[in-house]
């Protein structure tokens, strides 16, 4: 097998250390908006669970900037079943992708113990 030049193989190395630095730095964020998201959907949860123990007769109202509006039962409840809807498709998508950066950064890190274990030692 041909030798590569010790700067082709400095660039390389180097090229596979950002892939994985970048790919350890997008994982996290992914992971932190996921946390985020998860805070909120559960927020939306028990603002649900709170509203259906609530007496039908209850008048509800949504904040609007720095007002508050009421709102019919059934409005109220359509929303935030949708935000809620949005939120864990929101989270299965960051998952999906957390599970794609991990897997580049584990691919990126196995290459670069390959790349040492298989250098001729001097």
């Amino acid at each position: 097998m041909a030798s590569l030049s010790d700067d082709t193989l400095r660039k390389i190395l180097v090229q596979i250390q950002q892939t994985a630095v970048n790919s350890q730095r997008a994982l996290s964020t992914s992971r932190q908006q996921q946390a985020a998201k998860e805070r909120e959907r559960r927020i939306l949860q028990l603002t649900i669970e709170e509203i259906n123990a609530l007496d039908g007769d209850v008048n509800l109202y949504k904040g609007v900037g720095k007002m508050f509006m009421m709102v019919p039962r059934p409005t109220m409840q359509k929303e935030l079943r949708k935000d809620e809807k949005e939120l864990t498709d929101d989270i299965t998508t960051l998952s999906k992708k957390s599970k794609y950066l991990e897997k580049q950064f584990n691919d990126a890190q196995a290459q670069l113990r390959d790349i040492f274990q298989s250098a001729p030692k001097q």
